[in-house]
This record gives structure tokens, C-alpha cells and sequence, in this order.
């Protein structure tokens, strides 16, 4: 019965650390909307964008991703036999990027806040692409585990399904930002 807890914790903060990435990132975003504002509407609207940046990051996502993290560990010491599946390196690798990745927002997060109201140095596009990225590990993760080993009798119908996905929704995030202009 703990393990099945775990398991629910586990799956709860995962849902809530995502949840504070997806939204991270789209402040990034929003702050760099506002390089073409008038000075004081874009100084007050980067202050508000650092601040709820900071406070997501700070009291939503890591905290989340702390819990997520030790229930994870948790769970395989428990299941030790986790680490003798194939299924499961693959998921440990997709979380790896995820730490990369979780690396990044924590740079942008220091720099939106040391910037003082300066302009972000990455271009709009590029934020709006990485906004994704978050969204491609997901897919990755929960169909590798719930697919388990059918991931790697079938990994070529599902790396193709991926790219598809992939080209698909930076495809639609290009056409959207076209659209804007």
C-alpha cells in the first residue's frame, strides 16, 4: 500500500512541477511581448512578470519538483528491479533532459530578475519553441511508461509519431507568431 501512495504522490507532483514549467515559460514569453511597449507600461509589467516568475519558480515548481524527485527515488529503492528494465533507462534519460531543461528556466529566471527591466536576450520565436520542450518530455515519459516494454519492440512507430508530433506543433507555433505579425 505504500508503494501505491508513493505512486500517487509521485504522479501528483509531477503534475504540479509541469504545471509551473508550462507556466514558467510563458512569462518568459510575456516579458519579451513587451520589448515594443511604452517605458512605463513595459517597466511595470517586466517587474510583474520577474515577480510571479520568482514566485512560481520558488514556491510551485521546485518545491514540486523536489517532492517529485524524492518520491521517484523512493519508489525505485522500494522496486529495485525497476532499474533492470529497458523501459525504464529510457525514462531516467528523458528525465535527464528534463534536468537539463529545468536548468535553463532556472537561468532565465536569475536573468529575467537581474535584467532590471532590460531586454531578455533570446528572440521571441526561440522562447516560444522552448515553451515546447517541457511538452515533448512529457509525451515521452508517460507514453514510455505506459507503454513499458512495447517502447522497445515498437520504438520506431513511436520516435516517428514523436517527430510528427514535434514538427506538427512547431509548425503551429510558427504559423501563430506568422499570424501575429
Amino acid at each position: 500500500m505504500l508503494y501505491t501512495i508513493l505512486k500517487a504522490v509521485h504522479i501528483i507532483f509531477m503534475v504540479s512541477y509541469f504545471a509551473g514549467i508550462f507556466y514558467l515559460v510563458r512569462l518568459f514569453v510575456y516579458y519579451k511581448d513587451t520589448d515594443g511597449f511604452d517605458e512605463n507600461k513595459k517597466q511595470v509589467l517586466r517587474e510583474q512578470y520577474v515577480f510571479m516568475a520568482r514566485r512560481l519558480w520558488n514556491i510551485i515548481t521546485v518545491p514540486a519538483g523536489v517532492i517529485m524527485l524524492l518520491s521517484g527515488v523512493t519508489l525505485i529503492i522500494l522496486n529495485s528491479g525497476l532499474m533492470k528494465m529497458p523501459w525504464f533507462h529510457l525514462k531516467l534519460t528523458l528525465l535527464l533532459g528534463l534536468g537539463i531543461y529545468h536548468y535553463w528556466c532556472w537561468k532565465k529566471v536569475l536573468q529575467m530578475k537581474n535584467l532590471n527591466g532590460n531586454i531578455l536576450p533570446i528572440k521571441n520565436i526561440k522562447l516560444r519553441q522552448a515553451n515546447e520542450i517541457a511538452t515533448f518530455i512529457l509525451f515521452l515519459v508517460v507514453f514510455t511508461v505506459i507503454l513499458k516494454s512495447m517502447v522497445i519492440e515498437y520504438w520506431w512507430q513511436l520516435i516517428t509519431g514523436f517527430f510528427v508530433l514535434v514538427f506538427v506543433i512547431l509548425m503551429t507555433v510558427k504559423l501563430v507568431n506568422k499570424n501575429k505579425k
